[in-house]
């Protein structure tokens, strides 16, 4: 005898829709792969701070420092003809902050106390003297000299002065930094602060300064030499 089979309701079954659970498998694969990123970050961080305290002889990663230089090339020689009359020392504390654009600075982002200490030297060049510059009366007992204004010479820092002194860093840039070749590279901090050196020099007072010490070293010159009235007077510019 054929069995009989039960009819199949397939119009009564209700349709097989997508499961939502690959959606919360790949979020929680997202979450694992972002929590997977801070562990290994403050893996590191920790791992470089305990590597701080240990002695040099049992740190492998404490740096040794050997002086490879070669030879001091001379390359050219100057003749100098000016007057060093006065120099001004200048401190400034750059304060330079870098952030991310959509990120917390406790992310990504640093900040940096610099304190920078330098000099600014105030000259007369005497080599802008122009002819009639000097003139000597008959007798030579008077003599009258134009002299030029002072100028100001490019800011120096003292490197064994400046330095950082406080810095912030993210979590981002600490473990950057960690691998960088060079993550003390303070030529933007040095350049910041060779500028603000240069132009408080410039509102200081400095060339009026210089100007009024050239005046004096050449009326007292002048009178050593047997000139009884000298006149110094600022050039035109």
């Amino acid at each position: 005898m054929a069995r009989s089979e039960p009819p199949s309701n397939t119009k009564d079954a209700p349709e097989s829709r997508p499961a939502a659970a690959p959606r919360r498998a790949s979020r929680r694969g997202i979450g694992a792969s972002v929590l997977l990123i801070v562990a290994t970050v403050a893996v590191v961080l920790v791992a470089q701070q305990a590597l701080r305290l240990l002695p040099d002889s049992l740190n492998p990663f404490e740096e040794e420092t050997k002086d490879r230089s070669g030879p001091v090339l001379l390359q050219s020689i100057r003749d100098l003809s000016r007057y060093e009359a006065a120099s001004g020392n200048f401190q400034v504390i750059v304060d330079l902050e870098k952030d991310a654009k959509f990120l917390p600075s406790s992310v990504r982002g640093s900040r940096t106390l610099f304190v920078g200490q330098g000099s600014v030297d105030a000259y007369v060049d005497f080599s802008r003297l122009g002819s009639g510059a000097i003139t000597v009366n008959a007798d030579r007992t008077a003599a009258t000299v134009r002299l030029p204004r002072a100028q100001l010479d490019t800011a120096a820092l003292d490197p064994k002065r400046s330095h950082v002194f406080a810095t912030e860093r993210g979590l981002i840039n600490r473990f950057g930094d960690f691998f960088s070749g060079n993550p003390n590279d303070q030529q933007q901090l040095y350049v910041l602060a060779s500028q603000k050196i240069q132009e408080a020099a410039a509102q200081s007072g400095l060339r009026e300064r210089a100007d009024q010490n050239a005046k004096l070293m050449l009326e007292n010159m002048l009178r050593a030499l047997g000139f009884r009235t000298v006149n110094v007077q600022a050039a035109a510019q």
